[in-house]
């Protein structure tokens, strides 16, 4: 390919990229002014400061001829009284309407961030679990903070700056237009010279903000990660914090940089405007003395010019800034509808109905499941660690699995770490939905049924159990916020928890920590029960609830448990033999196939695999006596 070729090959593809980048561009535009709707009345009260504002900074020059050519040239001091009096009243009135212009701007500002704050919040919110294993938390918060002020600021800064700016030049410029016709052109000759450069700056301040906004959310994501409890106590087990700071300073050196790239651009491009607006004075008062000194203009009347001049360049300078912040914000509003587009994994049927009154089956029918790609759940500018990363394709963690749960029995799911038990209890309260087959509760697809009846039905502890940095009391009241003092009290006794909170100095008022890590695992695990205990669901999934607890402590959570589970389907991911010789039926799982299913006596006579299971893996269990824990020996 020869070198024009080339060139033409380069010019071509600049320019289409070009094109599509404009179209991008006014369709985000288009979608941004849909958010300013809720506000129309407000921005046109604020639109009409605006104007009353531009009227009044104009009209305060157009009184300073009459001031020097009436009033100090003709030795008239009445008019000179006057004059002054009146300048000094607009500008009051001037100073009030201010006030209330930034009134309206701050109102439109502030309900556009709670807008915006509110519905990613609640998209992300409605995102699967899926989405949160891979997005990081400080991308996360970054967006709903740093992002949305950003996109507030496209309205309150970029907007109503750019209407304001645009009404007080054209003001401006009839008002010079009437006063001289010469001199206002000879001033407009270097308009043009204004476009030049905003034209560049505003895509490279584009690259520069984006590129600082995901920096930024690095630093966030390290911040959030290494200051809640468990990232500390690692950070300090571990001996480490030099290798953090050195991490978090690379990263607050790459911010810095970039911040410093950002400011020197800003400085080069307004010291530049700054000139030409100098060079711009300089011509108004060369031409306009050269009319005064011939009779053209007066005194006053060239004052009142480079009065109105001054007035002019600002908005001009503004307003061939445009392109810039322009493109500044839309960065910002890019990346809050990056989140917005994300569309949950797992949706509520739009005619889906509530699950079924009375005891519930659980029916897993020819179920295959594999996790979902990268792509499909979150987005790569949310895995700074990631990001470069090519996506791994993850097989069938479960194929072709059918078993059935009868209402009011306990089921047991039983293998090796991986072979799929916690992904089936996660496929029953719909953390995901499986890739063929059906999960039925009481009959019903559970893909057709409310989120509201799934979460009343289906309660679930996990062996980690996570309690919010709040009250005791708090955290039980998320299971039922309606719950009473009694039945709070009530639950806790049932979960075996009540003495300990009595000896709390603030009983249920007792702050947990973060992530409830000034109680015991123990304690943790407890309350969680009674969380479980005080919502009462119908199907209970546990893995392994009891598995923090001493031997004592279990016996008598098992005891709750056996109260609590009466008459419920329980579907439990089992690791000791107390909980799976109590069973009405154990399920073996090995590598995402159900490969034995019966009582634990009867699969003891197969000497199958659950067989080799219980010599491996639960046969230290038994000879340490852990099966004197169950309530059937």
């Amino acid at each position: 390919m020869s070198m024009d070729n080339a060139w033409m090959t380069y010019r071509s593809m600049t320019r289409d990229r070009s094109v599509t980048q404009q179209r991008v561009d006014r369709a985000l535009v288009r979608r941004i002014l849909g958010y300013a709707r809720p506000y129309r009345r407000i921005i046109v009260l604020f639109l009409l400061t605006l104007v009353a504002v531009s009227l009044l900074s104009v009209a305060q020059p157009l009184l300073v001829p009459r001031l020097v050519d009436d009033g100090i040239s003709q030795g008239d001091a009445r008019v000179v009284t006057v004059t002054a009096l009146t300048m000094a009243g607009l500008a009051v009135l001037d100073a009030a309407l201010g006030l209330v212009s930034r009134w309206y701007s701050s109102r439109i500002g502030e309900g556009l961030i709670f807008d915006l704050r509110t519905e990613v919040y609640d998209h992300v919110q409605r995102q699967s679990v899926a989405f949160f294993t891979r997005a990081q938390t400080g991308a996360l918060i970054s967006r709903l903070n740093s992002d949305v002020i950003g996109a507030q600021q496209a309205f309150t800064s970029t907007l109503g700056g750019v209407l304001g700016n645009l009404i007080s030049a054209t003001i401006v410029l009839v008002a010079m237009f009437t006063l001289s016709w010469q001199v206002t052109i000879a001033a407009l000759v270097l308009v043009p010279v204004f476009l030049i450069p905003a034209r560049w700056m505003g895509r490279r301040l584009q690259e520069l903000t984006r590129e600082q906004m995901r920096l930024n959310a690095d630093m966030s994501t390290q911040m959030t990660e290494r200051f809640n409890v468990a990232g500390a106590l690692l950070v300090k087990l571990f001996g480490r914090p030099e290798e953090e700071n050195r991490a978090f300073g690379s990263r607050a050196s790459r911010v810095r940089d970039i911040g410093v790239r950002m400011a020197m651009a800003n400085r080069w491009f307004f010291t530049g405007l700054a000139l030409i607006a100098s060079v711009a004075t300089a011509v108004v008062y060369g031409l306009g003395g050269n009319l005064v000194i011939s009779g053209v203009l007066t005194i006053g009347t060239l004052l009142a010019l480079v009065g109105l001049l001054a007035q002019l360049y600002g908005p001009l300078t503004a307003l061939s800034n445009v392109r810039v912040d322009v493109m500044t914000a839309l960065v910002s509003f890019e990346r809050v509808f990056e989140v917005l587009d994300l569309a949950p994994l797992v949706q509520e049927s739009p005619d889906a109905r509530a699950l079924p009154a009375g005891p519930l089956s659980v029916r897993f029918q020819n179920v295959s499941f594999r996790y979902p790609r990268p792509e499909e759940v979150s987005l790569a500018s949310l895995e700074s660690v990631a990001r470069d990363l090519p996506s791994l394709e993850s097989g069938d963690v479960l194929s072709d699995l059918s078993f059935e749960v009868a209402p009011g029995t306990l089921t047991a799911l039983v293998g090796a770490s991986g072979a799929g038990k916690t992904t089936i209890t996660g496929l029953v309260s719909r953390l995901y939905d499986p890739t063929e087959g059906r999960v039925l509760l009481g009959g019903m697809d559970i893909r057709e049924a409310t989120f509201s009846s799934l979460r009343d039905t289906v309660g679930v502890v996990s062996q980690d159990a996570h309690l919010f940095h709040d009250t005791i009391r708090a955290n039980l009241l998320y299971a039922r916020p309606d719950a009473t003092e009694q039945e709070l009290l009530d639950a806790c006794t049932s979960a075996h928890i009540a003495g300990l909170i009595e000896r709390l100095p603030d009983g249920l008022d007792t702050i947990v920590g973060d992530r409830g890590h000034r109680l015991s695992g123990g304690e943790k695990q407890r309350i969680a029960l009674a969380r479980l205990l005080l919502k009462a669901p119908r199907v209970v999934v546990l893995d392994e609830a009891t598995a923090h607890l001493d031997s004592e402590s279990e016996a008598a959570v098992q005891r709750a448990l056996d109260e609590a589970l009466e008459g419920r389907t329980s579907l439990v991911i089992a690791h000791r033999l107390s909980t799976i010789r109590r069973a009405d039926q154990i399920l073996v799982i090995e590598h995402g196939r159900l490969v034995e299913r019966g009582t634990h006596d009867d699969l003891l006579a197969r000497d199958g695999a659950y067989a080799q299971l219980h010599r491996t893996q639960f046969a230290t269990s038994d000879a340490s006596g852990d099966a004197s824990v169950d309530p059937q020996q």
